[in-house]
């Protein structure tokens, strides 16, 4: 029975497990995204979003406790500068998990975890979608023809 067991130990003692995970988030936060077994995924998925929570308050404080957990400076700077800034409006849900298949060699199920917001190819659908606003028939008309020719505008006031 596994009641009450939230981590998953991933077959490492405490130091192995704690050292990877922060490994993984450096590179997360590096590249932006990374391949990984599930597994590895989603423990660090629950590893990161903390963090990327975190960031989104710049104190000394937070600073600190980010790099505690991380222990690369370059990592912490990054997001807290670029990260943060663009996951400034989400409540929640930095990353995703998306499932590649199974890896040749011994056949462990491996993903894809990357930030949500520096994904070009899922948030273009999202722009392109934006809802435009109900303008009325009246009053509207005159003026745009004004302005597309202005060409014809110009020889008028001659």
């Amino acid at each position: 029975m596994r009641h009450g067991k939230k981590v998953n130990h991933l077959g490492r003692k405490t130091a192995h497990r704690k050292a990877m995970l922060a490994n993984m988030a450096c590179s997360l936060i590096e590249h932006k995204r990374i391949n990984t077994t599930v597994a590895k995924a989603k423990a660090l998925k629950q590893f990161v979003e903390p963090l990327v929570t975190k960031s989104k308050e710049d104190t000394t404080h937070n600073r600190r406790i980010v790099f505690s957990r991380l222990r690369q400076k370059d990592a912490v700077t990054e997001l807290f500068k670029e990260v943060s800034v663009k996951v400034g409006d989400r409540p929640g849900g930095y990353t995703r998990i998306i499932k590649l298949g199974n890896r040749k060699g011994d056949n462990a199920d491996m993903a894809m975890i990357e930030l949500v917001d520096y994904n070009e190819i899922y948030n273009a659908g999202k722009a392109v979608k934006k809802k435009s606003t109900r303008r009325s028939r009246r009053g509207g008309s005159n003026a745009t023809a004004q302005v597309a020719n202005p060409v014809e505008a110009k020889k008028e006031e001659e």
